[in-house]
């Protein structure tokens, strides 16, 4: 390469760097990270920019685009369906405002007349699973960010290939990066069977190809519009147990009926179309099965909405609690508003408690916790370590009232670049249902003391601060 070609390429990297710090400075969401992008863009244009390119951007581009002709489409389908959906669209008595914020994060509305059951646990949700699927009379949806080739993955795949030779619909959406070990083999053999099968493709297209950080982490399964599921499994031997890496497994699922089902329906159409560019025709009439009737409103989040939707929704619970906050999540390294709301809340005297795991899934995560801990245990939140196995469950409670379930883990993955799906269900006895659990899973745990933290050699704290630097893209 001549020297003239090599001074031409250097002025394109430092032109681009120049360019790259632009567009940090216009669309970073924080100025923190305006300002760590902006310096090591002009300091470092030529490692930088193509990291930057790949993690820095704030926003899945082009799915805003499809979300506005997918919307279009919705709108003329439900117009049809308003008169029957509309009896079904209420708030329960207490808290009218607080329920209208989440109402407005979720750009849908509450509705009544659902039932919501508590899935424990790997064998009573895949039963849960499978049962819904062999009662499928016209269409099964599925999304996992996982899917594995191994035991209940082939189990899964079964179910779905029988349904489908039997004349059901069925069409599955997994994330290339979640289940990039699936063999083609098994996705092969699904094609073949009958069932439609694609991955999510964030970087579709050339305009999108640097968007491989984004995943789509959601996890739903919809049964004819009539009955659905989501929460923390994804279909892998590991969510059963009977991986030794892990010990026992413990998370937990929803399974919904009622008009509710439209929200994970919805979600799952939108994304079909991002992946497709089609446009599934699907029963959007609401059915109602159930004894005690529940108000449940479902909320996706993800990084194409014009707000950080599961942040917002994450600090909005927290401020809302009165006597007791209990959250499980297994990643947990949440965004300064999130702590601040923590902290917060245990000084006003709520009953502030976080379960995480104690045994690592991922290093990153797990070490950047401890940066950020002591300062929280000072506060009065206290942290409690599951011992029995890994920990994954995504749950909230709030109070003696609400429960959430969904996908959404506290770190900035889930709430910046993962799309997420989330049940917000505000009634006392589910409440009471979650709370039952988790005592079980506190009686598992044991709880972590100021000492402890604070007298880690210094090596730990320093390897702890670091990793807690790249919280942004883990």
């Amino acid at each position: 390469m001549t020297s003239g070609l090599i001074g031409i390429l250097i002025v394109t990297i430092h032109v681009l760097g120049v360019l790259s710090a632009v567009m940090a400075l216009m669309s970073s969401r924080t100025s923190q990270g305006a300002v760590a992008w902006i310096v090591t863009l002009l300091t470092f244009p030529y490692l930088a920019v193509p990291i930057y390119w790949i993690f820095g951007r704030p926003r899945f581009y082009g799915y805003t685009s499809a979300r506005g002709e997918r919307d279009t489409v919705l709108r003329q389908v439900l117009l049809r369906f308003r008169p029957r959906l509309e009896p079904f669209f209420s708030r329960p008595s207490f808290d009218t405002t607080r329920i209208q914020a989440v109402e407005r994060l979720a750009m849908m509305p509450m509705s009544t007349g659902n039932r919501a059951e508590l899935l424990i646990d790997g064998e009573e949700t895949f039963q849960s699973l499978l049962e819904g699927i062999d009662a499928a009379r016209e269409y099964i949806l599925v999304q996992f960010f996982i899917f594995r080739a191994d035991e209940i993955g082939t189990l899964f795949k079964q179910h779905l290939m029988r349904r489908a030779e039997q004349g059901i619909r069925v069409c599955l959406l997994y994330d290339e990066i979640g289940s990039r070990s699936l063999p083609n083999d098994y996705l092969h053999e699904l094609s073949q069977a009958g069932i439609e099968v694609t991955a999510f493709n964030s970087s579709r297209g050339w305009r999108h190809r640097f968007q491989i950080n984004f995943r789509n982490h959601r996890k739903i399964v919809v049964v004819d519009g009539r009955e659905g599921w989501t929460g923390g499994f994804n279909v892998a031997d590991e969510y059963l147990g009977r991986v030794a890496r892990y010990g026992p497994w413990r998370d937990t699922h929803l399974k919904l009926t009622g008009p509710s089902v439209m929200g994970l329906q919805e979600a799952f159409w939108e994304d079909w179309y991002w992946a497709t560019e089609e446009i599934l025709p699907l029963n959007w009439e609401p059915s109602i099965t159930c004894d005690e009737c529940q108000h449940v409103v479902i909320v996706p989040s993800g990084p194409a909405d014009n707000c950080e939707t599961a942040s917002l929704l994450i600090q909005h619970v927290i401020h809302g609690a009165h006597e007791r906050l209990w959250v499980t999540s297994p990643y947990f390294v949440p965004d300064q508003g999130v702590q601040d709301a923590l902290k917060l809340a245990a000084l006003r005297g709520v009953d502030v408690r976080v379960m995480i795991p104690e045994r690592p899934d991922h290093l990153l995560v797990f070490l950047s916790a401890f940066s950020f801990l002591p300062e929280m245990i000072r506060h009065g939140v206290r942290i409690f370590r599951y011992q029995p196995g890994f920990l994954h469950q995504k749950v909230v409670l709030v109070d003696d009232e609400t429960a959430l379930v969904g996908s959404v883990n506290l770190d900035n993955r889930s709430f910046r670049l993962n799309f997420e799906i989330t049940a917000y269900v505000p009634d006392a006895v589910f409440a009471g249902q979650v709370e039952d659990m988790l005592r079980r899973d506190f009686a598992a745990c044991r709880e972590v003391s100021l000492d402890e933290l604070n007298n880690r050699p210094i090596w730990r704290k320093l390897v702890s601060r670091a990793a807690y630097l790249l919280a942004p893209i883990q």
